[in-house]
């Protein structure tokens, strides 16, 4: 099979990210990059064996697919450029700058029959994917996103360039549309807010509870998942999952090792007696960067539905944008 050409848009912090791995995919032809600064562009270029095209033109004349890592404020105009050239687009989240233009994307790409697919790089999280074999229903949501404070990515807020993530996540799991919205934040250190609090209410009556900080001494990455039936306890910086469900006695775990949780005990009332089991489903030992490049090829060959959607991504961006005017209005 013909390896896809793929090159890069962008070599910022993300973008040297991308170029260093799709250098290391033997099934990816790795066409180029191209960056506004066309000295760090043929740096990188060189460091990868790969080339730096002069504009964008060049580089879409030579590309299957292109990755844009450029800032968010270009996402829409490249991405609409090369979709309307016939080239699958990988997106690095938020998709655009606005909701408007994320919709726009989305029918360019229908008319032209082309992957979009978006950089919600935290859905390849070996934390979370080691959740597929359990029945997930969460009821309540608590995340916690804080992050020392970088001086990249300001150019949006911290709901569109931190808090998206579990925006995103909260929607794959939950699978009910949002019908409120409340939210808080304060701007510190920029233009925009660098600390924000939502609280999400779902049709189904679940809730959603997510803080994001981009000035915190100490980083944090965790989501907690309340159901009827189980707790599960998400650590994406460590790739974690700890798992506490609600099982009749003698049921079958998922053969994960699961050990009663003596210490908050059995449930005897009731017809049927029920055990506490804690386990700790194992996660693989991946890049999740490299994974979503993996995906990405496997959804351009027809292999594999697009594992995030131009639609995915613009959903957690109009929500975004919701939680943003809050705060802002706060």
């Amino acid at each position: 099979m013909k390896k896809i050409a793929i090159a890069i848009i962008g070599t910022g912090h993300l973008g040297a990210i991308h170029a260093k791995l799709i250098a290391q995919n033997h099934d990816i032809h790795f066409a180029g990059i191209y960056d506004t600064d066309l000295e760090r562009a043929q740096t990188i270029a060189q460091s990868h064996g790969t080339h730096a095209f002069q504009n964008t033109d060049e580089l879409l004349d030579n590309a299957d697919a292109i990755i844009i890592a450029a800032p968010t404020s270009v996402h829409h105009p490249l991405a609409m450029k090369a979709i309307n050239a016939q080239k699958h687009c990988f997106i690095e989240k938020p998709i655009t700058t606005t909701f408007a233009e994320a919709e726009e994307i989305i029918l360019a790409a229908q008319d032209n029959n082309v992957v979009v697919q978006v950089g919600h790089v935290e859905r390849f999280n070996p934390a979370l994917t080691a959740l597929h074999p359990y029945h997930i229903n969460p009821m309540f949501i608590e995340a916690h996103r804080l992050a020392q404070f970088k001086p990249r990515a300001t150019d949006v807020s911290v709901v569109h360039d931190l808090m998206i993530h579990d925006i995103d996540i909260a929607l794959s799991l939950v699978k009910s549309p949002i019908v409120s919205v409340e939210a808080s934040g304060v701007a510190v250190l920029t233009e925009t807010a660098d600390i924000a609090n939502a609280r999400l209410k779902f049709m189904n009556g679940c809730v959603a509870n997510i803080t994001a900080s981009r000035i915190s001494a100490q980083p944090m990455r965790k989501m907690r998942l309340f159901q009827k039936d189980g707790y599960f306890s998400i650590d994406f910086a460590k790739g974690s999952v700890d798992a506490y469900r609600i099982l009749d006695r003698g049921s079958k775990t998922n053969d994960f090792n699961g050990i009663p949780a003596t210490m908050l005990g059995s449930i005897e009332s009731g017809t049927v007696q029920r055990d506490i089991i804690f386990e700790q489903p194992p996660t693989e030992n991946v890049n999740a960067i490299a994974e979503e490049h993996k995906s990405f090829v496997q959804a351009i060959n027809g292999d594999r539905h697009i594992a995030v959607t131009a639609t995915d991504a613009a959903e957690a961006l109009r929500i975004a944008e919701v939680i943003a005017a809050n705060v802002y209005k706060a």
